[in-house]
């Protein structure tokens, strides 16, 4: 076993979680055993809490000028680690070397915007009467968590951590029980940064503490990104305990592509949408829509996906279970009648024969009501369903339950202006595959990929880990008085 057993890390220390139930942690690249990771009880998470208090009065009121200086130091030490952590964050999530780079490389975007936050939390003051003034500003809540994934170790902790911590909160992190082991080299880092004891802690574990936060009457908010059924599940949880809460749930993306889109450009988008990060991604492509005759489209598509080499240029799925589901769902169109052009079931790499790899797949004909058409597969498949009109392929997309992005191709300003138009997503792209916004705009999409106000990330997050003081102030009694005053 590398790493050994996991600990919490609470109030600036690695501390043994209070339980003896644990899960095995293993690498997807090729089995290897990594850790163990025991699941925390109410009681480690009562510790997290209780730390994070006491480190939340003086932090709260240390001046979010000083707050950002630990991001500055803490973006620096993300780019000397960069390596360090790329290595790491793959050989859990089991995503290939390059993509773990392109993850840190965002983290450290998330970190810049934070370190810009001073220039935006500024507050307003107005004379509104004689002597007068009212004057806002957005102070911090007090100790908030945040439930995050296995797809991105890194990126998706950074969405919360350096604007939630910024901001003036103390924040509790529950990592994905898949992927541990990158949080605490980021907790390392905070540290030397210098932030203060007590300000980040990490409680690691299972359903069981997800519920326990949602639950616990010292945190304030709750933050998660999952999938859509246990996003719901913890909204209502929290919310439910008068908490406030942001709960990103799943996606299907559906890209619309027209007969004029650049044939080349298309197939390399589409292609590296659906393969990039294995497809584990909420940004993924899941399922193109192709309008009219886009054959030559989709034969350069099958031309990329050859390209996309399991091993090589395309991570591992997280795990065996996911590698079974997603060729179930291959299996299934198949035998309903879709047409696999390309396909990425049964694949080893040689030297690791025990990691969990799915090829690329392409799958043509496929109709909205089979599974690979409405459900996430969350793996390297695109699902093509074809439509005479432009109309219908938005049809289809707008019968989505869900709403995280959606993409058109093509070289006709009007057709995609009328895309954006009517799209029933948070997220929409014109010739691109992954339609994430840069900061300081703001990541979110709509309907059952998202539930709660605002976003996650960028301006939109500063209302989630903030609340509004409103101060009025009179300093002149020989002004009098009058309805103002």
């Amino acid at each position: 076993m590398k790493y050994g057993r996991i600990e919490n890390y609470i109030n600036g220390e690695f501390v043994p979680v209070q339980s003896e139930r644990t899960i095995t942690i293993t690498s997807p690249i090729n089995g290897v055993l990594l850790a163990e990771l025991p699941c925390s009880t109410k009681a480690d998470l009562d510790n997290a809490v209780a730390a994070a208090k006491i480190a939340f009065t003086s932090w709260s009121k240390t001046p979010i000028k000083e707050r950002v200086q630990v991001f500055y130091r803490y973006k620096s030490l993300l780019e000397k680690h960069i390596q360090e952590l790329a290595g790491l964050g793959s050989e859990e999530n089991g995503k290939t070397h390059s993509e773990s780079i392109a993850e840190i490389e965002k983290c450290i975007e998330l970190t810049e915007f934070a370190c810009s936050l001073p220039q935006i939390v500024t507050g307003e003051i107005l004379e509104v009467s004689k002597g007068v003034e009212c004057r806002t500003e957005k102070v911090p809540l007090g100790v908030v968590a945040s439930i995050v994934p296995f797809n991105f170790p890194t990126m998706v902790p950074n969405w919360t951590i350096p604007n939630a911590i910024a901001l003036g909160n103390c924040i509790i992190i529950k990592p994905s029980e898949k992927v541990p082991l990158s949080l605490g080299r980021i907790a390392k880092l905070l540290q030397e940064a210098g932030l203060p004891k007590g300000v980040f802690n990490i409680v690691q574990g299972d359903a069981e503490i997800v519920n326990a936060i949602c639950d616990h009457p010292g945190i304030e908010a709750v933050s998660f990104v999952g999938s859509t059924k246990v996003a719901q599940h913890v909204y209502r949880r929290a919310t439910g305990n008068l908490k406030r809460c942001l709960a990103l749930g799943g996606a299907k993306n559906h890209l619309l592509v027209l007969p004029d889109a650049i044939p080349g450009m298309t197939a390399q988008n589409i292609t590296a949408s659906m393969s990039g990060c294995a497809g584990q991604r909420c940004m993924a492509a899941s399922a193109m829509v192709g309008v009219g005759a886009v054959d030559h489209i989709i034969e350069k598509i099958c031309a990329e996906a050859q390209n996309v080499v399991p091993g090589e240029n395309l991570g591992a799925v997280i795990n065996k279970e996911a590698k079974e589901r997603i060729e179930r769902y291959i299996t299934e169109a198949e035998e309903q009648g879709a047409r696999i052009l390309v396909d990425g079931r049964n694949v080893v790499v040689a030297g690791s024969e025990n990691g969990s790899y799915v090829g690329p797949t392409v799958i043509d004909y496929v109709t909205p009501d089979m599974a690979v058409a409405k459900e996430e597969i969350f793996g390297p498949v695109i699902s093509i369903i074809r439509t005479k009109t432009l109309d219908e392929a938005l049809a289809i997309e707008n019968a989505s339950p869900y709403g995280n992005a959606a993409s058109v191709f093509t070289q006709n300003g009007g057709a995609a202006r009328y895309v954006m138009e009517h799209a029933s997503a948070g997220m929409i792209g014109v010739n691109i595959g992954v339609p994430v916004p840069r900061e300081p705009f703001s990541f979110g999409g709509w309907n059952e990929s998202k539930f709660g106000v605002g976003d996650i990330t960028g301006k939109s997050s500063i209302e989630f880990w903030t609340k509004l003081k409103k101060s009025t102030i009179k300093w002149n009694p020989e002004s009098g008085l009058n309805w103002m005053s």
